[in-house]
């Protein structure tokens, strides 16, 4: 299932589904997101607002890393995520591969959620 998406080979289909098990356990791609430790801890206080916001390391590091690699070869494979990942980078001037690949990771997990949910193949023009 997973091997219908553009640069996800069968090590990281593998990988991400040993490491994720089943998706019914997730109620939404946010709280796989949560599993995974892509998500950033809220550096506010009163009414500042942090630009700068460190990704939580709390979740599962291994499904982290598997993601974010995939992500990698997806951006490299897929124009959709290629285009989203430069965005991304062109938005901001600080930790600019960082925040874009991170950004892009939490794309890349909503749409591993909906194929895993509904058990379909990738098909490049519905995301």
């Amino acid at each position: 299932m997973l091997n219908s998406i553009p640069g996800i080979g069968k090590v990281y289909s593998a990988a991400i589904l040993a490491e994720i098990g089943s998706a019914k356990v997730f109620q939404s791609a946010d709280s796989l997101a949560k599993y995974c430790g892509i998500v950033w801890n809220d550096n506010d206080s009163g009414d500042f607002e942090s630009e700068d916001k460190h990704m939580s390391k709390a979740g599962n590091r291994y499904l982290r890393y598997y993601i974010i690699e995939a992500t990698g070869s997806v951006i490299r494979h897929c124009p959709e995520y290629e285009r989203f990942y430069h965005k991304k980078y062109a938005e901001t001037r600080n930790h600019q591969h960082k925040r874009a690949l991170a950004l892009t990771s939490r794309k890349f997990i909503r749409l591993l959620y909906g194929l895993l949910d509904k058990g379909q193949l990738y098909s490049p023009g519905k995301e």
